[in-house]
């Protein structure tokens, strides 16, 4: 995963959300209550990451996913390998056993 992707859209979710909560606690209600103007500046913050902030997301999915499908297909490898590996040992070990009468 590239680690920019993740901490640049990891920056924008929280200015969607203290952006809005500093506007909010300017409010003399909103000081009085700050849990109520966390609440909204969540839901501001979501509401605009959804709206803006698509295309950081799905670079950092797909990050993800392909850093995902790259440790898979280097798990199916070693286990194809070892599972040669085995057939390998297999055979050589019944070939052993055998008495060599060809010769």
């Amino acid at each position: 995963m590239r680690a920019r992707s993740a901490l640049v859209y990891t920056v924008l979710r929280l200015l969607a959300f203290l952006v809005p909560l500093g506007v909010l606690l300017l409010f003399p209600i909103f000081r009085e209550l700050p849990w109520l103007a966390a609440v909204f500046a969540a839901l501001i913050g979501l509401s605009l990451s959804l709206l803006f902030l698509r295309r950081p997301l799905d670079q950092v999915t797909g990050d993800l996913a392909d850093r995902r499908e790259a440790r898979r297909a280097a798990h199916r490898r070693t286990a194809a390998e070892a599972d040669a590996d085995a057939e390998d040992a297999a055979v050589d070990a019944t070939r052993d056993e055998r008495p060599d009468t060809a010769r």
